[in-house]
């Protein structure tokens, strides 16, 4: 039995997709021939370091606005390029990011981490065009590591 026969002996039928709420495209499909000539690069969670020093601590709302928290995002996505220039050996390299995992210290009643990670997304397809854009989630964490405000991981599809 197929899933989607499965499905309708289940009495599931799924609805259309949802549109993409933020600065993320709802699914990234791997070519076959990219999958012949490239690799994927997961880059761990990276934080808002600047000279080896967290610059946006604490929780959103509370401690940082909005604006700061993506900010703080971008500084993740910034430091996240850096490894993943190593990663690669070279930036030109990179075909696609796939994938970005943003997570935001928040407050329990905070909702706008849709809007923080876009400070990784936005910063992204800025430097990558079409290929920058990426399936994603921004979640709400209760704390980060050294109480960062936001921590960024991403994997890209990069030529082998």
């Amino acid at each position: 039995m197929s899933v989607e026969e499965r499905l309708r002996q289940l009495g599931i039928s799924l609805p259309a997709p949802p549109s993409a709420l933020a600065s993320y495209a709802p699914y990234f499909a791997l070519k076959e021939e990219d999958l012949r000539s490239s690799r994927l690069i997961y880059v761990s969670g990276q934080l808002p370091l600047e000279n080896g020093k967290v610059k946006y601590a604490g929780k959103l709302p509370r401690d940082l606005t909005v604006d700061q928290g993506i900010q703080s995002a971008k500084l993740c996505a910034i430091n996240a390029l850096s490894v993943l220039r190593t990663a690669a050996g070279s930036l030109d390299a990179v075909q696609g990011i796939v994938r970005v995992e943003g997570f935001v210290n928040s407050d329990p009643e905070f909702t706008e981490q849709a809007k923080v990670v876009n400070g990784a997304s936005d910063l992204l397809v800025e430097v990558f065009g079409e290929k920058g854009k990426h399936s994603r989630f921004a979640v709400g964490v209760s704390s980060l590591p050294l109480n960062a405000a936001t921590e960024i991981a991403l994997i890209a599809l990069v030529r082998s």
